[in-house]
């Protein structure tokens, strides 16, 4: 008698309870979306400048990044202004505008977003439906009804006590001032971000603006901050590094957890220690100790270049800035030097608004002789490639030009520009930023 059991009826019972499993599994609603990492996986974004595409000479390009340095410079001036060290007291925000945008989604069904990336402050936000007061964006304004995973943050949130302006119904209403007439107005929320080309999900807590005013936020939709506070994407994600790779126009990225130190080489790597300033805790400061040109070391003051115990001074990373900026006399006496070791004609008439201009005998920047420049940290001596420092205009002036300029309200930035073909690792478990030279193009 055959058996019951017959090797095909088990087949076909395996089959069956193997598509009940699936179905059983996949009955759970969302249950992919609502998981918790307590070690984020590795993930890049690439970013883009943010006047990529547009038909601009080199000059108009320049002037663009001067304007929005200027106004991100006057920004930090404002704040450290008004900054009263105290325990007790939360900073003043501090920059917005920005140079690159990074590109991801929120919610869901996903909606594309691209937003200013911003090392100088924490918030999250983008603008969301219905709008007051909007600006205009290239990608569809965020409306927060059609996505499924939207959830509002209760007022006893720590993300919502850790805004510095609030007020509470039923929402946590948060008002994000950059320190002239930009800001930000809505409230706090929490949705599922994808980033990245490794589909990475997260929850992550954010602004929702329904009234947004002011300049230089019109190449995005919103603000991604990356600094040190609770806030920040950094933060949020629970990673102890990120870093970046960026280039003058396309190309570039920004990595996080496992990924942020893929090019790093052992006994090669140079860093520096991260400095704590109470008065502006989400700024990346480093200890600047001289400079070099040439062969030279400028005669600049500790007191000069140093953070100082009232918050002022030192010197900062910053994306969001295309120049470096150097405090008045540290600026003067570069200048000075760098002027009496080019063997070029300075410019009575600079281009584009900049301080020192060469007229130069030639076209092409790598055939143009200027000295070597050299900044010196703690612990890192860190020589800049020569179009890291010098802008060319050769097509249209002839000119070449010392991409840094003085600082009005005493503390150092170190721009883009400068940081440009470097992996810029920030390791916040070591507190120390590393530079390593790198084809960012190539990354």
């Amino acid at each position: 008698m055959a058996s019951f059991f017959s090797i095909p009826s088990l087949l076909f019972l395996l089959i069956i309870v193997a598509s009940l499993l699936v179905h059983a599994s996949s009955s759970k609603p969302h249950q992919s979306l609502h998981l918790r990492r307590t070690r984020p996986v590795g993930f890049w974004v690439g970013l883009t400048h943010v006047d990529h595409g547009q038909n601009l000479t080199t000059v108009q390009l320049i002037q663009r990044s001067i304007h929005r340095g200027r106004h991100r410079l006057e920004r930090f001036r404002r704040v450290l202004a008004t900054t009263v060290p105290s325990n007790n007291m939360k900073a003043p925000v501090s920059a917005g505008h920005g140079e690159y945008l990074m590109k991801f989604t929120i919610g869901s069904p996903a909606v594309p977003v691209s937003m200013i990336m911003d090392t100088g402050s924490d918030l999250i936000w983008t603008q969301c439906q219905p709008c007051t007061t909007c600006f205009a964006q290239p990608t569809p304004i965020f409306n927060p009804v059609k996505s499924f995973t939207f959830h509002i943050i209760s007022c006893t949130s720590k993300y919502c006590q850790a805004m510095s302006t609030v007020t509470c119904d039923h929402r946590c209403k948060y008002l994000y001032t950059y320190g002239d007439q930009t800001s930000t107005q809505g409230f706090m929320a929490k949705d599922l971000f994808i980033f990245g080309h490794m589909v990475t999900t997260h929850k992550i807590r954010f602004g929702c603006g329904g009234n947004n005013q002011g300049s230089g936020l019109g190449q995005g939709s919103g603000l991604v901050g990356l600094g040190r506070g609770p806030l920040s994407l950094v933060s949020q994600l629970g990673v102890d590094k990120f870093s970046y790779c960026l280039t003058s126009m396309g190309d570039s990225k920004i990595l996080f957890g496992a990924l942020s130190d893929q090019n790093e080489t052992r006994g090669s790597t140079l860093s520096t220690p991260l400095l704590q300033n109470p008065s502006q805790p989400s700024l990346y400061y480093m200890s600047l100790q001289g400079i070099t040109v040439g062969e030279t070391r400028l005669p600049i003051s500790q007191s000069t270049l140093q953070l100082n115990e009232d918050g002022s001074g030192g010197m900062i990373l910053d994306s969001g800035t295309t120049l470096t900026y150097l405090s008045g006399d540290a600026f003067t006496a570069l200048a000075q030097e760098f002027a009496a070791q080019t063997k070029l004609q300075v410019s009575e008439t600079p281009a584009a608004g900049l301080d020192l201009c060469f007229e130069s005998p030639t076209n092409v920047l790598s055939n143009v002789a200027v000295p070597k420049l050299t900044l010196h940290f703690e612990g890192l001596d860190l020589e800049l490639p020569k179009e890291n420092y010098m802008i060319s205009d050769l097509a249209t002036s002839g000119m070449v030009c010392l991409a840094m300029a003085p600082s009005s309200n005493g503390m150092s930035i170190l721009g883009n520009l400068a940081q440009q073909n470097f992996l810029v690792v920030n390791d916040l478990g070591k507190e120390t930023v590393s530079f390593n030279p790198t084809q960012c193009n190539k990354l």
